[in-house]
């Protein structure tokens, strides 16, 4: 895996977790249900991706917004998927990373993007809605984290710290 590639997914997941703890610790945010919808998306994005990339046996599931109702339920699942994704990003080969990936969700055209590209366009997707979720936090008075890239480099790579 590049080492780009690698970084943004390692920061995809530090990131979240940072989200994560500033939502948690005011209340509005964790109360608000644009941020909650938000938080579903990405998290199904990402095991979207993770399906996409993988071997497919199983057919695509994940559970409805209705299925994870809660806040800690919803962080329970925002867990699975990066703990999911983290252990793909560990285990991957390189020869995996240059092999096509047919994208089921673009048809017309069809979409065949390598698994390098994919695993980056998941990061670059957290990465946007993370930002939206930034500005409405500023917006509901709260001051969201900073978890720009460089943020994380200048940090020292730090790994992802879920607990409040």
């Amino acid at each position: 895996m590049t080492p780009l590639c690698r970084d943004l997914c390692r920061h995809q997941t530090w990131a979240d977790a940072e989200h994560w703890r500033a939502i948690e610790a005011y209340p509005p945010a964790a109360a608000d249900t644009a941020i909650a919808s938000r938080l579903y998306h990405i998290h199904t994005v990402q095991r979207a991706f993770l399906w996409a990339v993988g071997d497919r046996r199983a057919p695509f599931s994940v559970a409805t917004a209705g299925e994870v109702p809660t806040l800690p339920a919803l962080k329970a699942y925002a867990r699975g998927s990066l703990d999911a994704f983290d252990r793909f990003v560990e285990d991957v080969s390189d020869a995996r990373l240059d092999e096509p990936v047919v994208v089921p969700w673009f048809t017309d055209p069809p979409l065949t993007i390598t698994v390098t590209e994919a695993l980056t366009q998941c990061a670059m997707h957290s990465h946007y809605h993370r930002g939206q979720n930034a500005a409405r936090l500023r917006e509901i008075g709260a001051e969201p984290p900073l978890t720009d890239l460089i943020v994380w480099y200048w940090k020292g790579r730090p790994a992802p710290a879920w607990a409040t």
